[in-house]
């Protein structure tokens, strides 16, 4: 259980975790859009993939613009006229699309709460490139070193980057952290 707001890709496995809220990646939806604007056929792929990429680009560039200026009316006036332009969009697509946009826009209408949570509150982002860079270093050891040979070892590891990672986050050094405690 997690008190919080899990942020995450759109792996199947975070769908069962007992948390506040999630935020699915925009990101990593963009890029499904993408590959969906690359599929051949004449099944109105390429319509509603672009329909979407610009979707996802616009909430994009507004929740960058919220963190920029910071103002929550005008924030939040965007995201309802958004969430009613995003519905319309659902509605006129699903079921006139291939399968492969179908399943993406199924997820859309089904995990909407999931999907589009930082238009409620903006304070979360509406991606988790955040958390990739942190375990950037953890998956770069592991592929160095090809990993460890326990589970006490991992679980070592773990404790060890997760120091590092936040270190660097909160700008100390790593072994200064050591030293001091």
């Amino acid at each position: 259980e997690f008190a919080g707001v899990l942020s995450s890709d759109d792996f199947s496995v975070y769908n069962g975790c007992q948390v506040k809220a999630q935020q699915k990646c925009l990101a990593h939806l963009l890029r499904h859009f993408k590959k969906v604007l690359a599929l051949p056929g004449r099944n109105n792929n390429a319509a509603v993939a672009t329909v979407f990429i610009e979707l996802i680009n616009e909430a994009f560039r507004q929740h960058r613009f919220w963190r920029e200026h910071g103002d929550l009316a005008i924030y939040h006036q965007w995201a309802n006229e958004f969430k009613v332009r995003l519905n319309q969009a659902l509605a006129t697509w699903l079921g006139n699309v291939g399968y492969a946009a179908g399943l993406l826009l199924k997820s859309l209408r089904d995990k909407a709460a999931q999907w589009w949570y930082f238009l409620e509150d903006p304070n979360v982002p509406p991606d988790n490139n955040l958390a990739e860079r942190s375990l950037r270093l953890a998956v770069t050891k592991r592929k160095v070193s090809g990993g460890s040979r326990s589970m006490g070892r991992f679980e070592q590891t773990a404790d060890l980057l997760s120091v590092i990672q936040t270190c660097r986050f909160q700008a100390r050094s790593a072994m200064a952290f050591f030293r001091e405690a």
